[in-house]
C-alpha cells in the first residue's frame, strides 16, 4: 500500500478526539448535499415526464387548422386522408371554444371540446372514470372531477352550457344548451380535470351556429417523443394537406417545458451551494488535522519523507471523505426517493400537505432518477473536494521540520 494512502487511512480510523468529530460532520454535510441534489433533480425530471405523459394522453399530438382562418370543411374525408399517413394510428375533428357552464345557480368558464364520439376515444387516453362512462352521444357531456366538484354536478345530472356567440351577434340569441353528465374523468392533472367539458360536435356546433366544418383536426401517433419519427410524421403531414397550419405539442405547450427546465437548471444551481459547504467542511476538517499533526509532519519530513508523499495523504484524506459522503448520499438519496409516497402520507397524517394538487396540478409527487445526472453530481463533488483538499496538503507539505518538531 502507498504510504500516503496508508497515512490518509490511519488519520481516518475513529478516535474519541475533536477532529473525529469534525471529520464526522464535515462527511454528513457531502452526503446532505449530494442527497439533496439528487432528489431535486429526480422529482423536477419526474415533473417533466408526468407533464409530457398527461398532455399525450388527454391533447392531441398534432394539431391542424386552416391556414388562414375559418373552418376545415369535409372533415371525414380529412381524417380517412391523414390516417393514411404512415405513424398516424387515428385523427378526430374538434370544435373547442370557451362557454359559460350553469348548475343550480353555480357558473364556470371551461373549455368545450365537440369531437366525433367514434373517434374520440382513439385520440384521447381517458381510461380513468371517476363515475360513469365515457360516452358523448347526442345531448350527452363528459367533464373533469375537478370541474364536476366546483359545479356540485354527479352522472345523470343536467348542466346548461351558454355559447358565447351571445356576445358576439346582437340580433340573434342563443339558447343554452341543455346537457346531461354521462361522465366523469380523472386524468390526475388539475388544468384538465377542472378546465375542460367534452361533447359532440354536433352540440358545439349549435352552441356556436354552425352548420358544418370543425375548427381543427387532432392527430395521434405512435411515438410522439421520438424525435426523429416524430419529425418524419410531421413533415408527411404537412405534405399530404398544404396550406393549413400544423402544430406539434411541443410547440403547443413549449412554455410549460422550457419553464421546467429553466426551474430545474435554478433549483439545480441554488442547492450546488450546499454542497459548496459541505466542501468548507472538508476543508477545514484538513486544516484542523494539519495543525493537530503538526509534530507528526515534521517528523515524518526529517525521516526522508517526501513533501509529495505528504501532500498526497492529506488530498487523499479528503478524497475519501468526499467519496464516503457521495456513496452515502446517493444512497439515501434513492431510498427517501423509494419512499417518498410513504413520507408524504405520513406529513399529511400530520396535518402537513407537501404535495396539494390545486397547486402543483398533479396528484402524486413524480420522479426519475437518470443515471447520468447521478453521475455527473457525483463527479462534480469529488472533484470539488479534491481540489478543495489541496490547500490544507500544501500547506502541510510546506512545513519546515525543525520549525515543525520545535512547536512540539
Amino acid at each position: 500500500m502507498p504510504f500516503s494512502l496508508f497515512l490518509a487511512l490511519k488519520y481516518l480510523r475513529p478516535k474519541r478526539s475533536f477532529t473525529s468529530v469534525v471529520t464526522l460532520i464535515s462527511v454528513i454535510g457531502v452526503v446532505l448535499g449530494v442527497a439533496i441534489i439528487i432528489i431535486v433533480r429526480a422529482v423536477m425530471t419526474g415533473f417533466g415526464d408526468m407533464w409530457k405523459e398527461k398532455i399525450l394522453d388527454f391533447k392531441p399530438h398534432i394539431t391542424i387548422a386552416p391556414g388562414g382562418g375559418g373552418v376545415i370543411e369535409k372533415e371525414e374525408s380529412v381524417c380517412r386522408r391523414l390516417e393514411m399517413v404512415p405513424g398516424v394510428l387515428a385523427a378526430s375533428p374538434g370544435l373547442e371554444t370557451r362557454v359559460l357552464v350553469e348548475h343550480r345557480r353555480r357558473v364556470v368558464a371551461p373549455l368545450i371540446i365537440g369531437t366525433d364520439p367514434q373517434r374520440a376515444r382513439r385520440v384521447m387516453k381517458l381510461d380513468r372514470m371517476a363515475a360513469g362512462e365515457f360516452n358523448i352521444e347526442g345531448d350527452s357531456a363528459v367533464l373533469g372531477i375537478d370541474l364536476a366538484g366546483e359545479l356540485g354536478v354527479m352522472v345523470g345530472d343536467d348542466i346548461l352550457v351558454y355559447s358565447p356567440m351571445n356576445l358576439v351577434t346582437k340580433d340573434e340569441v342563443y339558447f343554452p344548451e341543455r346537457l346531461t353528465v354521462t361522465g366523469i374523468f380523472d386524468s390526475g392533472q388539475r388544468d384538465f380535470d377542472s378546465g375542460f367539458i367534452i361533447t359532440s360536435i354536433a352540440v358545439a356546433r349549435d352552441l356556436m351556429g354552425m352548420k358544418s366544418g370543425v375548427y381543427s383536426i387532432h392527430l395521434k401517433v405512435g411515438d410522439p417523443q421520438n424525435t426523429a419519427k416524430f419529425s418524419k410524421v410531421v413533415d408527411d403531414v404537412r405534405a399530404m394537406i398544404p396550406f393549413h397550419t400544423v402544430r406539434t405539442w411541443r410547440e403547443i405547450d413549449s412554455q410549460l417545458f422550457n419553464a421546467l427546465a429553466v426551474e430545474k437548471n435554478m433549483m439545480v444551481i441554488l442547492l450546488m451551494f450546499i454542497t459548496v459547504v459541505a466542501i468548507f467542511c472538508v476543508t477545514n476538517t484538513l486544516i484542523v488535522l494539519t495543525v493537530q499533526k503538526t509534530d507528526e509532519i515534521g517528523l515524518l519530513k526529517a525521516l526522508g519523507f517526501s513533501s509529495r508523499q505528504v501532500m498526497g495523504a492529506f488530498v487523499l484524506h479528503g478524497w475519501i471523505q468526499c467519496l464516503i459522503g457521495t456513496a452515502l448520499g446517493i444512497g439515501a438519496a434513492l431510498l427517501i426517493l423509494e419512499n417518498l409516497h410513504v413520507l408524504v402520507a405520513f406529513l399529511a397524517r400530520l396535518g402537513v400537505e407537501v404535495f396539494p394538487k390545486s397547486v402543483y396540478g398533479l396528484a402524486e409527487i413524480p420522479w426519475r432518477v437518470i443515471p447520468g445526472e447521478v453521475v455527473d453530481v457525483a463527479v462534480s463533488v469529488i472533484v470539488f473536494c479534491t481540489v478543495a483538499s489541496f490547500l490544507p496538503a500544501w500547506r502541510a507539505a510546506r512545513m519546515d521540520p525543525v520549525t515543525a518538531l520545535r512547536k512540539e
